[in-house]
């Protein structure tokens, strides 16, 4: 019993010593980027040694990586729920809107908005989408099977579409999405604040608006197109 209790102990304290090690480089990657980031800063801010980063994460990538999949599966999750509820709504097929409402949405709503400004996760998700390191693009390049479900239901709602265009679709809704986490404070300045960045709904809905109507707009060009040379 002793022994169990022992390494239960012991345990609990290497769990302990993880979590702070991930918040400490979490806080410091939002504040000041991956580059400027040392292991040496992220021990001395977790109060640790590095043996331990080593034994827990082996190198600065794998910690980044860690990092980057735990909130990238959070948000997958969610954009994931949201296609569900809304297919099932539609009884198998939900309209373009809803579908793509689906993707982008937890992303902004995950990183934009006076709630979020302050939040440790959400700053360090803006600097992943803006950085960008190795051992991010890496996993971006590898997991795309939630991405391969939203082309499928972009395919249902949209049957006419040819299969080339749904990936285009959907490529540039995630890019509007991205770029306008990363360049928010441009388009602050820009518009001289006229572009209202809290609104988070609101972006929503543009981005949700203009890649539906790429794609629809695609759709009814070629059906045009196609009965002019009937």
């Amino acid at each position: 019993m002793a022994h169990l209790t022992k390494r239960s102990t012991a345990l609990m304290a290497t769990d302990r010593t993880r979590t702070a090690i991930l918040n400490a480089a979490e806080q410091l990657y939002a504040e000041r980027g991956f580059s400027d980031v040392t292991l040496r800063d992220i021990v001395a801010a977790a109060s640790v040694n590095l043996a331990a980063v080593n034994y827990h994460f082996g190198s600065k990538d794998e910690l980044i990586a860690e990092l980057f999949v735990t909130r990238s599966i959070a948000t997958n999750r969610e954009r994931l729920n949201e296609l569900k509820a809304a297919e099932d709504a539609g009884g198998g097929r939900a309209p373009i809107e809803a579908v793509i409402r689906s993707l982008v949405g937890p992303t902004l709503r995950g990183c934009l908005g006076p709630d979020r400004e302050g939040a440790t996760a959400a700053r360090f998700m803006i600097r992943a989408s803006i950085e960008a390191v190795p051992p991010i693009r890496k996993i971006r390049n590898r997991e795309i099977s939630h991405l391969r479900r939203f082309a499928a239901a972009m395919q249902r709602s949209l049957p006419d579409v040819a299969e080339v265009d749904i990936y285009w679709g959907l490529h540039f809704a995630l890019a509007m999405a991205h770029q306008t986490i990363r360049d928010s404070e441009r388009l602050n300045k820009l518009s001289s604040g006229l572009c209202d960045l809290d609104d988070v709904d609101g972006i929503i809905a543009r981005v949700v608006s203009a890649a539906s109507l790429a794609l629809t707009t695609k759709r009814a060009g070629a059906t045009a197109a196609k009965a002019q040379r009937a």
